[in-house]
């Protein structure tokens, strides 16, 4: 029994030790990463106390304090809410930590990038006290969250558009013929993808016989943005490239589509609910993976965001770099201007936002729990979101090409 528990003992020590050398040895090379990692256990985490954390929470007295006990998906919805909560806080904490951070030589620029077993230990402690507070709280937190959220999606498709430029402006400016065929065979394929999406939308969300007038007119919408799109980038008093407005389009489209797809599996204009009883664990699995990825792609990309984060005595502002930059010259670079390479503290701002945003997807935005059962992201609010979203892209989008010409005096 001894010496049972001395193996234990020593196999757990060697396990912290090999997590605290990983992470550790990760945060050296890029802290965004190791944040990155920390985000998608929080979210793995969140999936799991789902699925399983009911029955335990239906026995705290501080939680099911009600007269009738609720059913299992409100228990559901409150775990994921309170992990996220706790992730919220942890990110948030960081983010006012690292307000006036510009200088590697600054104290805290340490704190960004190490103290990890510390951190985790925070992040840990801060997710099991949310079980504790009360459930007003955790309401609260709920109706906040879908503002953050809103923002959070606002984020991405400013991200969308500055990366999209970007792209257009590099090939543009190698001024040679290559670059202008790779543009036109680039910009075909978006439009052909495009138009091909918008005929399989019209197949599987207006099935005959149905009247399905409200999806008809989500996917004629979107068609008639990615035209107006095209008419206005092409104009010559607007001068754009067409390679913009045909990423842009297609990114529209499939929004259509995820909102369409969002729709409840027992909606008759709903093509996938022929196949509702066939959606398995491992379907819900793709699509937490598929949100994970999306999420934390954008954080990343708003930590590398010359646009949005780098301060202007940044050694990258302005600066074309690797999204991230993990290469020994890039790491001499920035020992030798110190200047840090983005704002600490709007990168997990990012994060926080991002907590909330996976959490309205676990919880079908904690309105539609009861219809869409274990599916990720799916009902009406989330419907109505997707397509909200797909029109403020257009918008902005829109704005990017006309404001120089209305406003000609101002630099955009």
């Amino acid at each position: 029994m001894w010496a049972a528990s001395c193996l234990a003992s020593c196999c757990a020590a060697c396990a912290c030790d090999a997590c605290r050398t990983v992470v550790s040895g990760i945060s050296r090379r890029s802290a965004r990463i190791a944040y990155c990692g920390l985000f998608a256990l929080s979210l793995f985490v969140s999936w799991i106390l789902r699925e399983v954390a009911s029955p335990l929470m239906e026995q705290l007295p501080w939680i099911n304090h009600f007269h009738k006990t609720p059913n299992r998906e409100w228990f559901e919805t409150d775990a994921v809410l309170r992990v996220s909560l706790g992730n919220f806080l942890f990110f948030t904490i960081l983010s006012f930590l690292m307000i006036g951070v510009k200088d590697q030589r600054d104290p805290r620029d340490g704190l960004h990038h190490g103290g990890w077993m510390m951190k985790i230990i925070c992040w840990f402690i801060l997710v099991i006290l949310m079980f504790f507070v009360p459930n007003e709280i955790i309401s609260f937190y709920e109706t906040i969250s879908k503002f953050g959220s809103g923002l959070f999606l606002l984020i991405q498709v400013v991200l969308l558009l500055d990366f999209v430029h970007g792209w257009n402006d590099k090939w543009v400016g190698y001024d040679e013929q290559f670059w202008y065929v790779a543009l036109f065979i680039v910009s075909l394929v978006c439009y052909l993808a495009t138009f091909g999406f918008s005929g399989l939308l019209f197949h599987w969300f207006t099935p005959s016989g149905q009247d399905c007038g409200l999806n008809t007119f989500f996917i004629v919408m979107t068609l008639i943005l990615v035209i107006l799109f095209a008419i206005v980038a092409l104009h010559p008093a607007v001068g754009s490239s067409i390679l913009p407005a045909s990423v842009i389009s297609l990114y529209c489209m499939y929004l259509c589509y995820s909102g369409l797809a969002s729709e409840p599996r027992d909606y008759e204009c709903n093509g996938l609910h022929k196949h509702s009883k066939a959606i398995s664990t491992g379907t819900v699995t793709v699509g937490l993976l598929t949100t994970i990825l999306s999420v934390v792609y954008s954080a990343v990309r708003a930590g590398s965001s010359t646009t949005l984060l780098s301060p202007p005595s940044s050694p990258r502002a302005g600066g074309g770099k690797p999204l991230l930059p993990l290469d020994k010259a890039d790491e001499e670079e920035e020992k030798n201007n110190k200047a840090v390479a983005y704002s600490y503290a709007f990168f997990h701002i990012i994060f926080s936002l991002a907590s909330m945003y996976s959490a309205m997807l676990l919880t079908g935005w904690s309105t539609s729990v009861g219809e869409s059962g274990k599916l990720v992201d799916v009902g009406w609010p989330s419907v109505w979101i997707r397509i909200l979203t797909a029109w403020v892209t257009a918008a902005l989008y829109m704005w990017s090409l006309l404001a120089p010409i209305l406003f000609p005096d101002r630099d955009f």
